[in-house]
């Protein structure tokens, strides 16, 4: 079942407009048949050492070079997506991909295949100009968003 804009929506108040009318136009882009599906957002600190642990203290492959707090999915300012073809699952980069990349990108995103090393083609964010350890530090000086564990940018 796609849940994609549940995820959407638990992303940083800030994000949610833009990264669901990206999503939105994202999927009116696509052929008939290829359904883009955000397959991560928010991702809590204890879900982040879970992953970071795999392959390392943990059974399975390395999925992740980001330890809790150092990943902008801890902040909400992130989203992981792949493309729904034919009934599977698909994190193949091609035309289609690069079509979800690139309306993410029209709405400020940055893109993980960018990156110079450790590529990581599932990867939108959108930072609003804060590293991860001045995120980092918001969170742990509980400079939230009144009501909310959403820092403050």
């Amino acid at each position: 079942m796609n849940d994609s804009f549940n995820k959407l929506n638990s992303l940083h108040p800030l994000l949610i407009q833009d990264a669901t009318k990206a999503y939105n136009e994202a999927v009116l882009a696509t052929p008939k048949g290829v359904h883009p599906i955000i397959t991560q957002g928010l991702r809590t600190f204890e879900e982040s050492n879970i992953l970071y642990a795999q392959g390392r203290t943990a059974p399975g492959s390395i999925v992740t070079n980001a330890k809790a707090g150092s990943s902008y999915h801890n902040y909400g300012l992130a989203v992981d997506f792949c493309l729904f073809v034919g009934g599977k699952l698909i994190w193949k980069v091609d035309e289609n991909w690069m079509t979800v990349v690139n309306i993410f990108k029209k709405y400020g995103f940055s893109w993980g295949g960018d990156w110079k090393s450790l590529k990581d083609n599932p990867h939108l964010e959108k930072n609003f100009g804060y590293n991860w350890r001045q995120l980092l530090f918001k969170y742990h000086t509980q400079d939230f968003i009144e009501g909310t564990e959403y820092v403050n940018i």
